[in-house]
């Protein structure tokens, strides 16, 4: 998922509802920014109760997410 033209707070809304479509334990790939999305978006993952598997830099300003889903 590439959420590089998004802005916060429809970086993690569109996040958010692709994790909803998916089975707890499923893994989602999502390319963001760095900056105010990449502090919030893993910050409101883990508060909902996703794991943050991997976080790594892909490119100049982009980083990578893998987020395990977690259980409702």
């Amino acid at each position: 998922m590439d959420i590089t033209r998004d802005t916060c707070p429809i970086t993690f809304v569109r996040t958010k509802l692709m994790l909803e479509k998916m089975r707890p334990g499923d893994l989602l790939r999502i390319r963001l920014n760095e900056g105010e999305p990449l502090v919030n978006v893993p910050r409101s993952l883990a508060d909902h109760g996703h794991e943050i598997v991997s976080r790594q830099a892909v490119d100049q300003g982009i980083f990578e997410l893998v987020v395990r889903r977690g259980g409702d």
